[in-house]
């Protein structure tokens, strides 16, 4: 939509000069793009963890690794091509930054501490298995969010909270 093109991964890997995979995937990055990618290319990881980019692969292409600088680890392939590897390939926002902002995080804790206290007052009720957080929760915690940045919202009409838990029209 925002005119990116859309391809698979061994096709982008020869055209792309930056790369960050979301997918919370294994592998998304693997050897066969470490071949073909561009020299100077960037690779960093959103996703999950550290197993979206095949590191050990980049390390056995790789005929030399170093720093270049914090966070920034460039690897030289035989053909001299470098590829650059961005916060050891763990998540980028948490490996080489500050990590997520506390006006995110709080928000976070919030819904897990409630959900806690959910559990703990309605377990005898409670199967053993996995739970949504109950709507209640995650609308109270929303509406203490943006009261304490003073922000305004315009309720839902029920017209517009039927429309939207609806298939019926608009599809």
């Amino acid at each position: 939509m925002d005119g990116y093109r859309v391809m698979p991964m061994d096709e982008a890997a020869k055209l792309g000069d930056f790369f960050c995979t979301v997918t919370g995937n294994v592998k998304v990055i693997a050897k066969q793009h470490f071949k073909v990618m561009k020299d100077g290319a960037i690779i960093s990881n959103s996703g999950h963890f550290n197993v979206e980019i095949d590191i050990p692969s980049l390390e056995r292409l790789a005929k030399r690794k170093r720093v270049i600088r914090d966070f920034v680890e460039e690897y030289t392939m035989a053909d001299g091509r470098r590829i650059n590897l961005l916060g050891e390939g763990r998540l980028i926002n948490l490996a080489s930054a500050e990590g997520h902002p506390s006006s995110v995080m709080d928000m976070s804790f919030a819904n897990q501490a409630l959900s806690v206290e959910y559990m703990v007052r309605n377990h005898g009720a409670l199967s053993n298995t996995v739970h949504l957080v109950p709507e209640a929760i995650d609308r109270e915690i929303a509406r203490l969010k943006l009261a304490s940045s003073g922000a305004r919202i315009d309720r839902l009409t029920p017209e517009q909270r039927d429309y939207l838990a609806s298939w019926e029209m608009g599809t």
